[in-house]
């Protein structure tokens, strides 16, 4: 798969996440996916995803930074949010914050296989003190 193929894959999964178009999440993220190491599988993802939204109702994914090296893509995502609740064990309700989430995926048959994500929560405590 060519890099600017998965740059262009990319960009239309991070628009059917902000538009939360989960009809049509299978159409980026396979059957068999798996999240820091954990089998979840396409509706196990779209679980995760579905309550990070309920969680932060005006949540919106921004890419910040995108490497595409096949069959990989890297980016480091940017959010600026106000959580409905407590977001990652931190009561973080009604506060608007500011944090980058870096993640790396792997893609198979065009769609994403692996992910490895990890939130910057130093960032949240930081705002939340």
């Amino acid at each position: 798969m060519a890099v600017v193929d998965l740059a262009a894959i990319y960009g239309r999964y991070i628009e059917c996440l902000n538009q939360q178009d989960w009809a049509n999440l299978g159409e980026f993220v396979r059957d068999d996916a798996v999240h820091n190491g954990r089998p979840l599988g396409l509706s196990g993802y779209q679980a995760m995803l579905e309550e990070d939204f309920r969680t932060i109702p005006d949540l919106r994914f921004l890419v910040d930074l995108l490497v595409c090296q096949p069959p990989h893509v890297a980016a480091r995502l940017w959010f600026e949010c106000t959580p409905a609740g407590r977001f990652l064990g931190l009561d973080a309700a009604g506060r608007r914050l500011s944090f980058a989430e870096n993640v790396f995926y792997r893609f198979r048959d065009g769609r994403i296989a692996e992910v490895w994500s990890v939130v910057d929560k130093a960032a949240i405590e930081a705002q939340i003190r």
